[in-house]
């Protein structure tokens, strides 16, 4: 929880900055004023106040506020969600790990995207919805919406590019934080939707290619059209002040209209403008003046060095010139406002920039499929050892490139080949160790064999010399009168009674070496046959006889389940598994004499659960930590470690089944094996 609450805090700091940085840039090179034409001196002061009612900076400030809180507000919902989860994966049963592990990791990944959207989109609305409610038309708003997108898609971009590293630390670190309670299988595109290093790259590199095109068409633009109002300014300035106006007239309106309308304007949509003394304002196509128009023409253009220009709203491509004149001792004002828009140029720049997006979508596609295939001739390589477990079924990979592509394509023919002969020699290593191991197990099974079969041989020699007696006797009786019938027969009985001892012991040794000779065969020999878990009994105690005695451990054998019950499987492997835990489990006591393992036996659904049960020193946390995954021992060198790490593969792979295991410190340990029916 510790380092997820890191990350977090990385990323809210990653996200904030970059947001606050850009921003700023932007502000303090004023590119919006400067990209969308904004009229001199019209912005941050009382003016802009009476015809927004709000200055440049406060409606900036709102828009790069709104794109922070918004993505503040999904950080933080996603934190709290993505600890529900977390809780939620730790409380889960193991069964349910894997699924809840990824609809973890899809809920992760899917932030970075989703903030990106809502740190484009929402602000984008907000300005619109503004500048509507600003009374701008719709290009204005367009050109306004363009140049607040770029800006942040530029933040989210960068930001998208600096975080996406760390919400992958988050999943690896939540991974192994919760390794513990989980067992995640590989399936992981089963769960979280497929992405790809491709589309990664269209989510970089697209969106930075539009900021671009549109920032210098926007500039382009904005150049053209500074260069085209200082030169319509020139043209109409010097028109209006070549006119010859009276100073006196019955009707100055109709004079003033007669004069201006003998001007060459230059486009159809520039029109005249007269302002009477009383404020009445004629124009030559019927349309009013904006209140922007009228106020720069009052308050602002007498404050510029050209003091008869006037400029339109914000980001309107509108301007206009006058020309105060004195008719009848009274000042009437008259102008030209004429507009800037281009229709052709804004055509022109829109049809470039449509066509470099294209060329570039369908250039980075082709180099990104051309990336993407490199990887994919290796991840295919490797994905194809993992299918056929067998690292001979594949050739080497051709090096087609000298550059970085190439040099991976070298390491996987390198690795392959170090990998192979690592291979080779893992298994003359294994091989070794196995025999190692058998011939261990062998010499114990040997020292038993010898304590198993000494009894049984003495009790025969004895017996044999009781008989002889008895036949010597009994030879000795022979026509002697006073050896009666009832004689015989006692003679009789105890030869019998000698034999039937003979037989018992004959059978015992019988069932040793039965025993010892199904455990004296290599590993890879095991056969699948059938039986029942009365024969599994029987040959776990005569085998482990020996070794309890000398321990002065007793086991007491707890059956709970029908002896006759059938097991399909190798039983040599399954008795060698069992001693070999109930021999770990004599190691426990550290030589402790009056001991007890217990061997219990159930059934539990459709499986057969053999426990054995100790009540030693507990497993270390070491040892648990790496049990049936790596070859440990506890026993120094006198252990090679593959007891219970081949015990487990050997249920794995030969019974299909498992095994777990109970530990407490100082209490005892339990191992249990999991054998379906």
């Amino acid at each position: 929880m510790k380092n997820l609450t890191k990350h977090w805090i990385k990323l809210v700091l990653v996200y904030n900055i970059v947001c606050i940085v850009v921003s700023l840039l932007f502000y303090f090179f004023k590119l919006v004023p400067n990209l969308l034409c904004y009229p001199p001196n019209s912005i941050d002061n009382d003016f802009q106040v009476i015809i927004n009612g709000l200055t440049y900076t406060q409606q900036y400030v709102m828009i790069v506020l709104s794109s922070i809180v918004f993505e503040n507000i999904i950080l933080i919902y996603s934190l709290k969600k993505t600890n529900k989860l977390r809780l939620k994966l730790i409380n889960c049963p193991k069964s349910d790990s894997s699924k809840a592990y990824y609809e973890l990791s899809k809920s992760i990944l899917k932030i970075p995207k989703l903030i990106y959207v809502i740190q484009v989109i929402v602000p984008i609305i907000m300005i619109a919805i503004t500048f509507s409610l600003l009374k701008g038309d719709l290009f204005i708003t367009l050109k306004v919406c363009l140049l607040f997108f770029s800006m942040l898609t530029l933040i989210a971009s960068i930001a998208y590019i600096f975080s996406k590293k760390t919400f992958q630390n988050i999943l690896v670190d939540i991974f192994y934080e919760l390794s513990d309670y989980t067992e995640i299988d590989s399936n992981f595109n089963n769960y979280v939707k497929r992405s790809s290093v491709k589309n990664t790259i269209f989510i970089v590199t697209v969106p930075m290619f539009i900021v671009t095109a549109i920032l210098i068409a926007l500039s382009g633009y904005a150049s053209v059209i500074n260069e085209t109002g200082d030169l319509t300014y020139i043209f109409y300035n010097q028109q209006l002040n070549t006119l010859s106006i009276p100073d006196t007239s019955e009707n100055p309106t109709n004079d003033l209209m007669n004069i201006l309308s003998e001007i060459n304007y230059r486009k159809d949509l520039d029109t005249y403008f007269i302002i009477s003394p009383d404020n009445q304002i004629i124009t030559s196509n019927n349309e009013e003046l904006s209140e922007f128009f009228t106020i720069y023409l009052e308050q602002l253009s007498p404050t510029q060095p050209e003091k008869n220009r006037i400029y339109d709203f914000y980001g309107d491509d509108s301007q206009g010139v006058f020309r105060k004149v004195n008719i009848n001792g009274q000042d009437w004002t008259i102008g030209v406002r004429y507009n800037l828009v281009s229709t052709d140029i804004l055509i022109d720049i829109l049809t470039m920039i449509v066509i470099l997006f294209i060329t570039n979508i369908v250039l980075l596609r082709y180099f990104a499929n051309y990336l993407m295939g490199e990887l994919k001739r290796i991840s295919n390589a490797l994905l194809n050892i993992a299918k056929e477990n067998d690292i001979n079924s594949n050739k080497k990979l051709p090096v087609v490139s000298n550059d970085e592509l190439g040099d991976l394509v070298n390491a996987f023919n390198e690795i392959q080949e170090l990998t192979q002969n690592n291979i080779d020699q893992i298994h003359k290593n294994q091989n070794m160790l196995m025999e190692r191991e058998r011939l261990a197990s062998l010499g114990q099974l040997i020292g038993g064999i010898a304590h198993n079969l000494k009894t049984p041989i003495m009790s025969i020699s004895g017996a044999s010399e009781g008989l002889t007696d008895l036949i010597k006797e009994y030879d000795a009786s022979i026509g002697d009168p006073e050896v009666t019938y009832k004689d015989h027969h006692a003679i009789a009985k105890d030869m019998y009674d000698w034999v039937s001892k003979i037989k018992s012991y004959s059978e015992y040794m019988s069932d040793v070496i039965t025993a010892v000779k199904g455990q004296a065969v290599t590993l890879s020999e095991n056969e699948t046959t059938s039986f029942d878990i009365n024969e599994l009994v029987k040959r776990v105690n005569i085998l482990m006889k020996h070794e309890l005695k000398n321990a002065l451990i007793t086991l007491n054998v707890q059956l709970n389940v029908d002896k006759e019950t059938t097991l399909n499987g190798d039983i040599t492997s399954l008795v060698q598994v069992i001693n070999n835990m109930i021999s770990n489990s004599i190691q426990s006591y550290n030589g402790e004499p009056n001991k007890s393992i217990d061997l219990i036996i159930d059934k539990k659904g459709n499986n057969i659960i053999i426990s054995i049960k100790d009540y030693g020193s507990g497993l270390p946390d070491a040892v648990k930590e790496k049990l049936f995954k790596e070859m440990i021992t506890t026993k120094g060198k006198n252990g090679t470690g593959l007891g219970l790490f081949m015990s487990y593969s050997t249920i794995k792979a030969h019974f299909n089944g498992n095994i777990t295991f109970d530990t407490e410190k100082g209490k005892g340990t339990t191992f249990h094996i999991i054998l379906p029916l």
